[in-house]
């Protein structure tokens, strides 16, 4: 096939045929690419058949505020060393009495491996239809308490090093923390279940039907061969094959158990959302959707028949990776999905609004286009694919408004202005991050030129706390990993010439006294203070920045030189705080007061 044929081809597909380089200027896209995705793509046949259009999204009706946080990092003293979704529900309802807020948008609870070692990055689950047993709080477990009291002590008796390790500023081991529920967890599946409690179970069975099956399914036979079906015998690498369906039976009570494990997830996860309504949040949990999930995990090895194959998700050179970005997630399959009427990903979203009051959707942009890279191939050989975004953003919609959850969409970065305009019609809302909102002239942008529907906050947790920006705290840890791309002076040069703009603009609206150098909790309280300037619909307050801290949930670029996903709350001496410290906290009551005190008035 000629040059001009392929690239004929690759339009008439929905593949974008150049991209703007890091300089500006147009390249083409590779004939190996094209070539590769086209033959991907003309796998499948076309797809004719009508889409739901969008359904309108219930927005809040007025302005509100809430906490971002990563609930693994929030521990309290009953917690085993690992945040939990009691810990959630207290927290959410103590937010809302206390300091009036109305939401708590929390990282991705999207499910691990069901053996050790359990993966680190929320952001790469073996599944992001399924919660993580790492959430649940053991004794809130109905049958916990129809142990004896000497079978309770034989099951929580593996937690006192956990508990302990809260009260200190450890690293999270989620390895410790799940082997130590996998035993609770075994045990108390033996207690045998009220008529009412089995009948609840049935139920959960029913209404879940073959996702659940094959999710627990894939533990059962993760347990025996690893966590990567593509490394199990080949006999087995398909969930509707022969040899599958006898494995099941085979393993039937390891199937059960993965099942019955999901149901309390579920339970507590309902429950965390409740103690927020009962509190008196408008929007309660608002849970976070993934990217993608793991190549040989769970969600690769049900939905195969809907991903491209020998693709990965990633994202296009800019200026601050030239190199461009390979996340390792399998992409849709547009014609794929759409044969299926986007029923994979109906499930999927339906799944999380049910479970919540809102769903945040990470990279929003995917709806409409992701970044393919072939396999073996740098990320910088990519290329765009297209959706159809009429019957993404239709399924996500369709089951967002049918459970009445808000809709916050991840769209930092370069997106489409088509496709900001579309999904702010439909009622999703967007995602303003301080530090990238400049004018045109580069400096901060003024609260009045904000967007209005929006989740408005400081930072990510990609990014270092604001703390770290005042102290100058980012750079040196960057340059300590060998991170910096420019000389380390000229970093901290740039770096304080932003902090002075942000100084500046701060002692502009009467937040900072001109010429003032605040202490960490100043600044952060002041930061916040200029968000609810802003019109911005909601408002996120990071758990973290409030609470003093200065280290990054997550560094990009590093693997094993930073403990990313595993730092546990705490203060800006290092000093772990703990949920029961949050009450008298001064920074977490000063972040509070500046959002609320203005939040009303817009």
């Amino acid at each position: 096939m000629t040059n001009g044929e392929l690239r004929a081809k690759a339009a008439g597909l929905g593949v974008t045929l150049s991209l703007a380089g890091t300089d500006g200027a147009e390249r083409p896209v590779s004939e190996q690419t094209l070539s590769a995705i086209v033959t991907e793509l003309e796998s499948a046949p076309p797809v004719t058949s009508p889409v739901r259009p969008p359904a309108p999204l219930p927005v809040p009706d007025r302005r509100a505020w809430g906490f971002t946080l990563q609930l693994y990092s929030l521990r309290s003293r009953s917690s085993w060393g690992h945040g939990d979704l009691r810990d959630l529900a207290d927290f959410a309802a103590w937010s809302a009495r206390d300091l009036g807020a109305d939401f708590v948008v929390v990282n991705p609870l999207h499910a691990a491996e069901p053996a050790t070692p359990v993966s680190t990055s929320p952001y790469l689950p073996m599944s992001r239809r399924w919660i993580s047993p790492l959430y649940l709080r053991i004794s809130d477990i109905q049958e916990f308490n129809d142990l004896s009291p000497s079978e309770r002590i034989m099951v929580t008796a593996p937690a006192s090093p956990l508990l302990a390790s809260s009260r200190e500023n450890q690293l999270i081991d989620r390895d410790a923390v799940w082997t130590a529920k996998l035993a609770a967890l075994e045990a108390i599946r033996k207690v045998p279940l009220s008529p009412a409690r089995q009948a609840s179970l049935d139920q959960f069975r029913v209404t879940r039907g073959q996702a659940l099956t094959d999710w627990a399914t894939w533990c059962a036979i993760a347990e025996v061969h690893g966590p990567d079906y593509r490394s199990w015998p080949r006999w087995l690498r398909h969930p509707r094959s022969a040899e599958v369906c006898v494995e099941r039976g085979r393993l039937a009570s390891r199937v059960a158990f993965h099942s019955w494990v999901q149901w309390l997830a579920a339970e507590q996860v309902a429950a965390a959302q409740r103690a927020a309504a009962d509190a008196g949040m408008c929007i309660g949990v608002v849970h976070d959707l993934a990217v993608g999930a793991h190549p040989g995990g769970a969600d690769a090895w049900a939905w195969q028949d809907v991903l491209a194959d020998g693709f990965t998700v990633g994202a296009p050179p800019d200026e601050f990776n030239q190199r461009g970005q390979d996340w390792t997630l399998p992409p849709w399959h547009p014609r794929r999905l759409a044969s299926r009427g986007f029923g994979p990903l109906a499930d999927l979203t339906g799944s999380l609004a049910e479970a919540g009051g809102g769903l945040r959707i990470d990279h929003v942009m995917g709806l409409s286009r992701l970044w393919w890279v072939p396999e073996g191939r740098p990320a910088s050989e990519g290329a765009y694919v297209y959706y159809d975004i009429d019957g993404t953003l239709g399924a996500l919609s369709a089951e967002a408004a049918a459970h009445g959850s808000v809709v916050i969409g991840e769209d930092l970065g370069t997106v489409e202005p088509w496709l900001r305009q579309r999904l702010g019609d439909a009622g999703v809302l967007g995602t303003s991050m301080l530090w990238f909102e400049r004018g045109g002239d580069g400096r901060p942008l003024p609260p009045g030129e904000w967007r209005r529907n929006c989740l408005a906050t400081v930072s990510t947790h990609d990014m270092p706390p604001a703390a770290a920006f005042l102290t100058g705290d980012q750079v040196t840890q960057r340059a300590r990993l060998g991170l910096l791309t420019r000389p380390e002076e000229t970093e901290r040069a740039d770096a304080r010439r932003a902090l002075e703009a942000w100084l500046a603009a701060l002692a502009g609206e009467g937040l900072l006294a001109e010429g003032e150098k605040p202490d960490p909790e100043t600044f952060t309280a002041a930061l916040y203070g200029y968000l609810a300037r802003t019109p911005a619909l909601l408002i996120g307050v990071s758990l973290a920045e409030a609470a003093g801290e200065r280290r990054s949930q997550n560094l990009p670029g590093t693997t094993d030189e930073y403990p990313n996903w595993r730092v546990p709350l705490a203060d800006g001496d290092g000093q772990p705080v703990l949920l029961e410290d949050l009450r008298d906290h001064p920074g977490v009551r000063a972040v509070a007061e500046a959002v609320c005190g203005r939040i009303g008035n817009g």
